[in-house]
């Protein structure tokens, strides 16, 4: 490497990025290296929390759940940069770059960190500017509080657990998880535990129906809408909501860093195959996996963070550095404060029923502890 200080950027600030962040401001010696991290909003939105947050103001929950970034960089090394990465120039595929913000600034890297996540649909689709996400939220909120009769179209984890929280607040509101599985979330997961938790969903007043799609959406209506399902079934729901999977957040990557899938290839090290000074993590990276936080958090972004430092010191660490082999199959999904179902895929596969799975998640969903990432 240079004997130049040098400069490491990381865009995005979410579950993996924080804690890259965070390793990096300890272990860099700033005389020789400068430490950016760039995020479109100036806090972290903790994702697995927002859902809670966005169904009513219980809580306050927005003053816990947006996290500036104030306390990430260890003794003050480094610097949070809020911007919205537009496009990415990967130079000349060896150890320089550059990368545009939608304001017109261009800022240089030596080493780049990609820890963009995901973009979704429906309510946890955030605007990109931080003004308006707290209006967003309470928008949210009172869609939600106004609405008699809501459908969520799609039963995954975010629909199940969305629906949770709004029993948990409205029990008499009628709520149905509409999804194109025959069971919920996927077959990643035990049968046994995707049962369980229709069955729970049940118990609780939400109607579930599987095996069945709506050909297309409607508009945004103030009023009851009259819908038919593929399968024939006759809905009139005055709020839909898409509660479906969600995409990779790499729209502003160039196309050679893509697989068709749109996700990031990566080497076992996380880097790219052609740019060793580019690492990526999280949900961007194209792994026979399913994309979790927690996955991000323990599993890549300390991966990255040690093989950047390596990088910095010239090893080569594709050959010589951290490698990635996977991370064990797991989840926990709330069904309100009380309740949920978890599953570990160790032994055959654990099940995890409501009593711990509200004491490890569903009560506080993690809060402190995604927080004590960023510092705080």
């Amino acid at each position: 490497m240079s004997s130049k200080k040098s400069t490491v950027v990381i865009v995005g600030g979410g579950t993996g990025g924080v804690v890259v962040a965070r390793y990096l401001s300890k272990t860099l010696d700033p005389q020789r290296h400068k430490l950016l991290l760039i995020n479109k909003h100036p806090f972290r939105i903790i994702l697995p929390a927002s859902l809670r947050m966005l169904v009513s103001d219980r809580g306050k929950l927005e003053e816990r759940v947006l996290v500036p970034y104030d306390k990430v960089f260890t003794n003050g090394n480094g610097t949070f940069i809020e911007g919205l990465v537009t496009k990415i120039n990967a130079g000349d595929n060896s150890n320089s770059g550059s990368l545009a913000l939608s304001d017109g600034r261009v800022i240089e890297y030596d080493v780049l960190v990609l820890a963009t996540g995901s973009k979704w649909d429906g309510p946890t689709s955030f605007p990109n500017d931080a003004a308006n996400v707290k209006t967003h939220i309470a928008a949210r909120r009172e869609e939600i509080a106004k609405a008699n009769d809501i459908l969520l179209v799609g039963g995954g984890a975010v629909g199940i657990e969305l629906a949770g929280e709004i029993k948990d607040i409205w029990p008499r509101k009628s709520v149905t998880v509409l999804n194109r599985g025959a069971q919920l979330l996927n077959d990643t997961y035990s049968s046994k535990l995707r049962h369980d938790l229709r069955r729970q969903l049940v118990k609780r007043g939400v109607k579930v129906i599987l095996d069945d799609y709506i050909e297309e959406l409607p508009a945004e209506s103030s009023g009851p809408v009259q819908i038919r399902t593929a399968h024939g079934k006759s809905l009139e729901p005055d709020l839909v909501l898409r509660t479906w999977g969600v995409q990779s957040n790499t729209a502003h990557l160039p196309s050679s860093f893509l697989t068709p899938s749109g996700t990031v290839k990566v080497l076992p090290s996380l880097q790219l195959p052609s740019h060793p000074n580019i690492f990526a993590l999280g949900d961007l990276i194209e792994w026979d996996e399913q994309k979790t936080a927690a996955k991000a958090q323990m599993g890549h972004a300390p991966i990255v963070a040690k093989n950047v430092e390596l990088y910095l010191k010239g090893v080569d660490v594709s050959k010589a550095g951290k490698i990635y082999k996977g991370s064990m199959e797991m989840i926990l999904v709330s069904n309100g404060r009380k309740s949920g179902m978890g599953w570990m895929d160790v032994m055959g596969g654990i099940i995890f029923g409501p009593f711990l799975t509200s004491r490890i998640k569903s009560k506080d969903l993690m809060i402190e502890m995604a927080r004590g990432a960023s510092g705080n």
